[in-house]
């Protein structure tokens, strides 16, 4: 398996409330069900069971940095290792997941 890049919510958050959060692409990648009950916002939602159909969705710039994130962090491991396999070098696991994204404190849209 590939090795998984991973960001924390700290710089996660920074990343998305900074100048530099035009190159930073979100996915949400749990159920509706899950998303229902709160997502980060500005995040894009597509079930990790639909990404095969829905990463033409994705830019393939290099510099556009794409941030996976599920519940607590395995799924959207899942995504960053079919992304790389893909031939996808710039995927980032939010490590924790939305878990950790509340544990801090941080909005959820």
């Amino acid at each position: 398996m590939h090795n998984i890049k991973e960001i924390d919510v700290a710089e996660l958050h920074a990343r998305l409330t900074g100048a530099d959060g035009q190159d930073l692409i979100l996915v949400d990648v749990r159920t509706p069900a899950e998303t229902a009950r709160g997502a980060i916002q500005g995040a894009r939602h597509i079930p990790l069971h639909m990404l095969p159909l829905s990463e033409h969705e994705l830019p393939d710039e290099h510099d556009t940095a794409v941030v996976f994130y599920c519940q607590s962090g395995a799924r959207s491991a899942q995504a960053c290792a079919f992304m790389s396999l893909r031939g996808r070098a710039n995927v980032y696991n939010l490590r924790g997941g939305f878990l950790a994204w509340q544990q801090v404190g941080r909005p959820a849209g």
